[in-house]
């Protein structure tokens, strides 16, 4: 019976290809696995959420966002590129390549810890203790943080969508369950960041050594991958300041409060597009054996499909939304409004295909220009609306970066051979 059941949904997938001009079957198969992981990490993350809305003073989550807002700026040198150039280095059978890679992101990321210990020294001397002490624990974490998340890209390369969605799952799991505790023991700012880090980095490394325990790694090292990473990531150092300015510049010009309100109005959001994510993580390998002709006539039309999906899906969320920050966050209800027009910037995600194409065909310059350009674009726009609208100049300034990258992918794809 359980048989039956699969190939009727196997021949229903292939028939619905017709239609898709997808491979529904690699789809439902890798979709299922990393939906249901990233499914169970945003039920999580939600949680979590819940638990500081309701446990900790907004200026203590606001202090802490804005630290913890640091660690995608002080990650820079340990060269992010790296890891979107290991699953299409891994893809094409390469895997020997993530222990070199792994390798040049630590020795690299210990000029992130510089840059942290500089700021805590800053803080220091400007006799604020608080933020002293907070840059201080996370100069001992910065350089192992983001590189020990590797496994990530390494399982995505692999296509084992499966192991990485129970992964992904486990871990935020096991990381968020151990902050919530911790929250709900103490408001000590300082507790509660060594175990965000500590947590974070050891459950990372081990499940680094199940992922190369279950796929060991061959001999095939490709030297150009880690070339390509490292262009990759010295093209994307804008993105990082510019993904993490809005949250600095809030604190700075309005204070921790608001920068509390402006988190939780963007955390449903970030949990849907952690979400959406997972198309993203299941296209890079597939959009790496394709051809550019072959693609170019595929993605316009999946684009159109996914835009109307999502088009839906905001409007359910403009909706609901009141309805959930009352029950969730009724110390944010002032949040909703902002989260109701952030919202919008979720139909921009299909341009996530181009963006991918470009990456998987190593299109260097279109790529340079593209991560140089939006987080120009938004940190200029920031730097005028913020100080003068407040929140809402931030909001405007993430939906006008979203058009604006959107603008310069269209662009860039119609000139592609």
């Amino acid at each position: 019976m359980i048989k039956k059941g699969k190939k009727k949904l196997y021949n229903l997938l292939r028939w619905s290809q017709k239609y898709t001009k997808t491979d529904m079957v690699y789809l439902a198969k890798g979709g299922f696995w990393l939906n249901m992981g990233q499914g169970i990490s945003s039920f999580a993350g939600l949680a979590l959420a819940v638990i500081f809305a309701n446990f900790l003073p907004a200026e203590t989550y606001g202090t802490y966002k804005f630290v913890i807002s640091f660690i995608g700026i002080l990650s820079i040198p340990t060269l992010s590129g790296i890891n979107t150039a290991l699953i299409r280095a891994v893809a094409q059978g390469n895997e020997g390549t993530l222990y070199p890679a792994l390798k040049v992101k630590l020795k690299w990321g210990v000029w992130g810890a510089l840059g942290a210990l500089i700021i805590s020294g800053y803080y220091f001397y400007n006799n604020n203790t608080t933020l002293g002490s907070s840059f201080l624990i996370m100069a001992f974490f910065i350089p192992f943080f983001n590189t020990l998340n590797i496994w990530v890209q390494y399982l995505n390369g692999k296509k084992d969508f499966k192991t990485l969605g129970k992964y992904k799952a486990f871990y935020n799991i096991i990381t968020i369950s151990i902050v919530i505790s911790t929250v709900i023991v103490t408001q000590n700012i300082f507790i509660i960041l060594f175990v965000y880090f500590i947590s974070n980095s050891l459950t990372r490394l081990f499940f680094l050594k199940k992922s190369t325990k279950k796929h060991p790694i061959n001999k095939n090292y490709d030297k150009a991958s880690i070339k390509y990473g490292k262009h990759l990531s010295l093209m994307s150092i804008l993105g990082p300041i510019s993904k993490q300015i809005d949250k600095i510049l809030i604190f700075h010009y309005l204070g921790p409060i608001q920068l509390a309100i402006y988190a939780f109005s963007l955390r449903p959001i970030e949990e849907l597009n952690g979400l959406l994510d997972s198309f993203s993580k299941l296209s890079l390998p597939k959009l790496s054996q394709r051809s550019m002709p072959e693609l170019k006539k595929s993605i316009p039309k999946k684009m159109i499909k996914l835009f109307i999906i999502l088009i839906i899906l905001v409007t359910i969320y403009i909706i609901i939304s009141p309805y959930l920050y009352q029950k969730l966050f009724p110390q944010y209800i002032e949040a909703t409004i902002y989260s109701q027009v952030f919202a919008l910037s979720i139909i921009f995600f299909p341009k996530m295909l181009i963006g991918q194409t470009l990456t998987a065909h190593a299109r260097k310059k279109q790529l340079y220009i593209l991560r140089t350009l939006t987080p120009l674009f938004k940190i200029f726009l920031l730097l005028i609306l913020l100080p003068i609208y407040g929140i809402w100049g931030a909001i405007i300034t993430l939906i006008a970066s979203e058009l604006f990258h959107l603008i310069l992918l269209l662009l860039f794809f119609k000139k592609m051979k």
